[in-house]
């Protein structure tokens, strides 16, 4: 079992930075219980889940320290007072809408729905599916010949949201084994999706707490 990489610490919190591959929760099956919540209750036995990262993105995660502080947190991402911006490469040439205003954010809004025929997947349904929101702008200088490195913004925190917005614009994530073409999936031999930076009132003491990652690719 490999060490946590620990970010914060205090009696109330704890931020994890996650690797690709780890899973957040354990999953179904003797060989799916190795997951992030676990290691981390391994060293803190207060420690439960607030939100969760796909087993294949890296990056930041807050985990509570009992279950009043796990009830804040949760109320506040449920509430869109958690920022986070997640850094990613992606296929093909994303060209901005104001090309004099580069740094602008983008939007798309697609509602996503669970594809239970097809699990773990979502997909975008304009009929049934829910509200989903995603911002996302290129990041000066990192227009390659055949790829792009992009910042986002989830605005909501639907399952694959991020991966399957970007597929939706013909721009999926490298590495994607969900949603990205093989041709796609065979550029990186991960998923290339990290969450950079997460901002948020501390629950107990009410300061402002910003972290950042160092994106690993």
């Amino acid at each position: 079992m490999s060490p946590l990489d620990l970010v914060y610490l205090d009696d109330h919190l704890v931020v994890l930075n996650k690797p690709s591959g780890l899973l957040s929760v354990p999953g179904r099956g003797e060989d799916k219980q190795d997951c992030l919540i676990a290691r981390a209750q391994s060293e803190w036995p207060d420690a439960l889940t607030v939100h969760r990262l796909d087993m294949a993105t890296s990056g930041l995660v807050v985990i509570a320290r009992g279950p009043q502080v796990q009830r804040s947190l949760s109320q506040a991402f449920a509430q869109r007072e958690v920022h986070k911006t997640y850094e990613a490469v992606v296929d093909g040439i994303l060209q901005s809408a104001n090309d004099s205003n580069t740094d602008a954010w983008q939007d798309i809004q697609m509602p996503l729905l669970t594809d239970w025929p097809n699990r773990p997947k979502s997909k975008i349904d304009w009929e049934h599916g829910k509200a989903s929101h995603t911002q996302w702008r290129i990041q000066q200088g990192a227009c390659l010949q055949t790829t792009s490195r992009v910042e986002m913004k989830p605005i909501t925190g639907r399952t694959h949201q991020l991966r399957l917005h970007m597929m939706a614009i013909g721009h999926a994530i490298l590495g994607d084994s969900l949603y990205a073409t093989p041709e796609i999936l065979a550029k990186s031999p991960r998923l290339l999706l990290h969450a950079r930076e997460l901002q948020f009132k501390h629950p107990v003491t009410a300061e402002w707490m910003a972290f950042e990652s160092t994106v690993p690719f």
